[in-house]
C-alpha cells in the first residue's frame, strides 16, 4: 500500500485591518510611549501610533488574531482606560467623547481652583512677617501650613500623586510621576523636619502647595490652547446633522416624515430634506428641485442647482425649496465622514521628524529621576563641604533634597511631546478647512522636501471635460452612429474620453448598441461586439498604440487626417469595424484657468515642473508649450507613468517628486511617487492612492498645501529646538550649577511654573499657523 503524503494547506492571505481607540490618562510624551510599547507587545498587532492631543491610538493589526477590545483591556489594566472606537455608533462616540471632555474641564477647574485656594491661604500666612498684623498670626503657625500642604497632595494633588505612582508601578514614569516624587519628597522632608525639631532642618510646606497651584494653573492654560487646535476638526464634526425626516417611498413631497436620529437611516432609504436644513445623508434627488449650498465641502459658497437624478452630500444645506432624495451612504460611508476619519488619521500618524522627540521621550523620566538622584548626591557629599558657606541659612540635606526636587519638575517631557503633534494638529486641520486633506504628519514633511512637481495632463492641467470636435467617418456610417458605435464600446469607462462620448450621446439624444464581451485595456482602448444591423460584429474603439496591438492598419491618408487635427491641440481615437479602421474621433479639452498661474507661481518657487499624459505627444507639446512647461511627456501609458517617475528620480540623483494626476491610469505613478496628489473629482483609486486630495478641485490650492506643509514643518523645527533647548538649559539650572558663583537657586515652586510656561509656550506658537497666510 503506498503511502500518500498530505499536501500542505496554502496559507490564506494575512488580512490587516485598522481600529481607532480612545485612551485617557496620557500625559506627556513618556505615555505615549508606554501606549505604542504595550500595544505593540500585544500578539498580533502590526503597528501602533498614538496621538497625544487627540488622545487617540491608530492599531494596526492581523484580522482574527487579536481582538481590538483586548487590546483595549491591556491599556486599562496598564493604567491607561481604552475602548475601540465604533464607525456604526459615530453620534454615540461624539456625545459620549463630548462628555468626557467637560468631565475633564470639570475635574481641571476644580484642582486649579481648590489649588490656587490653598497658595492663597499658604502666601497669606506670610503676611504677618512682613505687616506684623497679629490677627495674622494664627495663618502663620507652622502646623497651619503643615494642614495646607497635606491638603493640596490629599485634594487637588491626589490624581496626580496615584497616576505617577501608576506609571513607576508599570514601569514606565511619566510627568506625573517626577511632579509627585518631588512633592512628596518636600512634603515628607518636612515633615520629618517638623515632627523632629532636633534634627535643625528647616520646613518648606509652601513648596508643593505653590507647586501644585502654578503646574494646575499651566495644564488648564495648555487644554485651553489644545482646544483650539482642535478647533479645525470641531468644525467638521459639526457638520454632521443628527436628525433626518424619513418618508415613504409613496408619500408626496408635502409630507412631512419622521424624525429619526440621523444613524439610523439606511441605503436606498427616502429622506425628506426641508429648506434651511442639512442633508442627513448622500443620497440622490427623487422628488422636487432645489439650490444647494456646498461650501462647507468646496468652498465655493455659490448655490449649486439640483434636481432630480443631481446628487447631494450630507452636511451641505438645502437652500430654496423642500426635497426627497434616497439616500446612497449613511454614517461612516458618507463624504463628510470619510473625510473626517482621513483628517482624523492624519493627526495621528507621525512626522519623522518626531523620531528624535521619541527616543528621548521614551527614556526622560528615567534619565531626570537619575540625574535628580546624582544632584542629591553631589550636592549633600561633595558640593556642601566644597562650598560650605552656601548652609549658613539651611542644612546642607535640605539644600541636596530642594535642588533634587527642582530637577524633577523643572523637567518638561511634554514639551517634547506636544512639539510635533500640535503643530500636525493645527497644520492638517487648517489644510481641512481650506480644502485639503493632508493624509498625516509624514506627508507634510514629504511635500515640504518636494523638489519636483509632474503633472498628468486631462483633468489636472485641463478641466477634465474634453467635448466632441469633429467625427470624420471613412464609410458609409453617419455621424450619429459613430457616436453610438463609440458610446457602446465605452459604456462603462470612466475615461475623460469615454465621458466625453456619452455626453455627446445625450446631447444629441441618441441610443446604445447591445453589446457583449468588452475588453477594456486602460489607457489605450476597448473591444467588444456590439449588435450592428442585426448581425454581432467586433468593434475597436482607442488609440494608436491600441490599433497597433490590434494589428489594424492606418492608411497614410488617415495618418495625415490625424496629424492635421493634433496640430490644432485635438486628441483623436479611432472605431474600427471587423480590423478596418470607419471613424476618426477628435476631441479637445480646455487647459484649466488656474492652470498658467500654478505652473507659474512653482517655478517661481524654483521647483521644476514635468508634464505627462496619455495622449499623442504633438496634443501634449500643444498645451506643454502654451503652460510654459519645457519638459514633456506624450503617449505615455499607466505603468509607463510610474516608470517614469523611476526613472526622474534616477537620472536627477534622489530628486523629491510629487505627482498630480486624477484618474484610474494615474493611480500606479501616484503611489510610485514620493507624494501622490490627487484632484477631488477624480476617480476613487486616484483618491485612495494619492497622499493629499485637493477637495475642491481647484489647482491653486496646490500651491496652498505646499506652502502649508513648509509652514507645518517649520513650527515642528521651533517646537523641537524649544522643548531640547528649554531642558538643556533649564535641568543644569536646577541642579545648582550656578549655584557657588552667581548664588542663583531655583525653589521648587518656580520650577514647576517654568515647566508649565514651556508646555504652553509649544502649544501657542503651534496656533500661530491659523494666522499665518497660505
Amino acid at each position: 500500500m503506498t503511502a500518500i503524503a498530505s499536501l500542505p494547506k496554502p496559507n490564506k492571505p494575512t488580512i490587516i485591518d485598522t481600529v481607532a481607540l480612545d485612551v485617557e490618562g496620557m500625559k506627556c510624551a513618556g505615555c505615549v510611549k508606554a501606549v505604542e510599547r504595550q500595544i505593540n507587545q500585544c500578539d498580533g498587532v502590526v503597528g501602533a501610533t498614538v496621538n497625544l492631543i487627540t488622545a487617540v491610538a491608530l492599531v494596526e493589526y492581523e484580522q482574527g488574531k487579536i481582538n481590538p477590545e483586548k487590546v483595549a483591556e491591556k491599556l486599562t489594566m496598564g493604567g491607561f482606560p481604552s475602548a475601540p472606537r465604533r464607525s456604526q455608533n459615530e453620534e454615540n462616540w461624539q456625545e459620549k467623547h463630548q462628555k468626557a471632555r467637560e468631565k475633564e474641564q470639570k475635574t481641571q477647574t476644580y484642582q486649579l481652583t481648590s489649588a490656587l485656594l490653598l497658595l492663597i491661604f499658604s502666601t497669606i500666612g506670610h503676611l504677618h512677617h512682613l505687616t506684623g498684623w497679629h490677627y495674622l498670626h494664627p495663618l502663620s503657625n507652622i502646623w497651619f501650613h503643615w494642614a495646607l500642604a497635606t491638603g493640596a497632595l490629599i485634594m487637588p494633588g491626589r490624581d496626580i500623586i496615584l497616576n505617577g505612582w501608576q506609571g513607576i508601578w508599570h514601569r514606565s514614569p511619566n510627568m506625573n510621576s517626577l511632579i509627585g516624587i518631588g512633592t512628596v519628597s518636600a512634603y515628607v522632608t518636612s515633615c520629618i523636619a517638623l515632627f523632629y525639631p532636633e534634627l535643625g532642618w528647616e520646613c518648606f510646606f509652601d513648596e508643593p502647595v505653590m507647586l501644585l497651584g502654578f503646574i494646575f494653573l499651566g495644564r488648564v492654560l495648555e487644554s485651553s490652547a489644545r482646544r483650539q487646535a482642535s478647533q479645525s476638526l470641531e468644525s467638521l464634526l459639526s457638520l454632521r446633522p443628527h436628525q433626518a425626516r424619513i418618508v415613504s417611498k409613496n408619500e408626496l413631497l408635502e409630507d412631512q416624515g419622521l424624525l429619526i436620529p440621523a444613524v439610523q437611516v439606511k441605503a436606498q432609504e427616502w429622506v425628506k430634506v426641508l429648506q434651511g436644513e442639512q442633508f442627513p445623508t448622500d443620497g440622490i434627488v427623487v422628488k422636487g428641485q432645489t439650490t444647494v449650498n456646498e461650501g462647507m465641502l468646496t468652498g465655493e459658497s455659490l448655490p449649486v442647482y439640483k434636481t432630480m437624478g443631481d446628487s447631494v452630500k450630507a452636511g451641505t444645506i438645502n437652500q430654496a425649496e423642500a426635497v426627497i432624495i434616497e439616500t446612497t451612504a449613511t454614517g461612516a460611508d458618507t463624504v463628510i465622514s470619510q473625510i473626517i476619519a482621513t483628517v482624523e488619521e492624519a493627526q495621528t500618524r507621525k512626522a519623522p521628524i518626531q523620531n528624535l522627540a521619541d527616543t528621548v521621550s521614551g527614556y526622560f523620566a528615567y534619565g531626570i529621576i537619575t540625574i535628580a538622584l546624582l544632584t542629591l548626591t553631589f550636592w549633600y557629599f561633595y558640593g556642601m563641604q566644597k562650598w560650605s558657606y552656601l548652609t549658613t541659612d539651611t542644612s546642607a540635606l535640605i539644600l541636596s533634597i530642594k535642588l533634587a526636587i527642582d530637577v524633577l519638575v523643572i523637567a518638561c517631557p511634554c514639551a517634547l511631546g506636544l512639539a510635533t503633534p500640535t503643530a500636525i494638529l493645527v497644520g492638517t486641520g487648517k489644510g481641512a478647512e481650506q480644502g485639503l486633506l493632508i493624509k498625516g504628519g509624514d506627508i507634510l514633511e514629504q511635500v515640504e522636501k518636494i523638489n519636483t512637481i509632474v503633472f498628468d495632463k486631462t483633468g489636472t492641467l485641463t478641466n477634465g471635460y474634453p467635448q466632441v470636435t469633429d467625427i470624420i467617418a471613412l464609410h458609409h456610417h453617419s455621424a450619429q452612429e459613430i457616436i453610438s458605435l463609440a458610446s457602446s464600446l465605452e459604456i462603462n469607462s470612466q475615461h475623460p474620453f469615454a465621458q466625453a462620448l456619452l455626453r455627446e450621446l445625450q446631447k444629441q439624444e441618441l441610443s446604445l448598441y447591445k453589446t457583449e464581451n468588452l475588453t477594456t485595456t486602460i489607457g489605450k482602448g476597448v473591444k467588444g461586439i456590439v449588435d450592428y444591423n442585426h448581425q454581432k460584429t467586433t468593434f475597436t474603439c482607442g488609440n494608436q498604440l491600441w490599433l497597433k496591438e490590434q494589428n489594424i492598419h492606418l492608411s497614410s491618408d488617415i495618418i495625415n487626417q490625424t496629424e492635421t487635427l493634433q496640430n490644432q491641440g485635438k486628441s483623436v481615437i479611432y472605431l474600427s469595424e471587423n480590423q478596418e479602421i470607419i471613424a476618426l474621433i477628435a476631441l479637445a479639452d480646455e487647459i484649466r484657468d488656474q492652470a498658467p498661474s500654478t505652473v507659474k507661481a512653482l517655478q517661481n518657487m524654483g521647483l521644476e515642473v514635468i508634464m505627462i499624459s496619455g495622449d499623442q505627444p504633438q496634443v501634449v507639446q500643444n498645451i506643454a508649450q502654451k503652460l510654459g512647461i519645457s519638459k514633456y511627456y506624450g503617449g505615455i501609458q499607466p505603468q509607463g507613468k510610474a516608470d517614469l517617475i523611476d526613472q526622474i528620480k534616477e537620472e536627477r540623483g534622489g530628486r523629491m517628486i510629487a505627482m498630480v494626476g486624477d484618474g484610474v491610469n494615474d493611480a500606479p505613478a501616484l503611489s510610485r511617487a514620493d507624494c501622490g496628489i490627487a484632484m477631488a473629482q477624480g476617480s476613487q483609486i486616484a483618491l485612495e492612492t494619492a497622499s493629499i486630495v485637493l477637495t475642491r478641485g481647484k489647482l491653486t490650492d496646490l500651491i496652498t498645501a505646499i506652502k502649508l506643509s513648509q509652514n507645518t514643518l517649520k513650527k515642528i523645527k521651533q517646537n523641537l529646538f524649544w522643548a531640547l533647548s528649554y531642558n538643556l538649559v533649564a535641568i543644569p539650572l536646577a541642579s545648582g550649577v550656578l549655584l557657588p558663583r552667581y548664588h542663583i537657586l531655583l525653589n521648587p515652586a518656580t520650577a514647576g511654573a517654568l515647566m508649565a510656561l514651556s508646555s504652553i509656550v509649544v502649544v501657542t506658537n503651534s496656533l500661530q499657523l491659523k494666522k499665518m497666510d497660505t
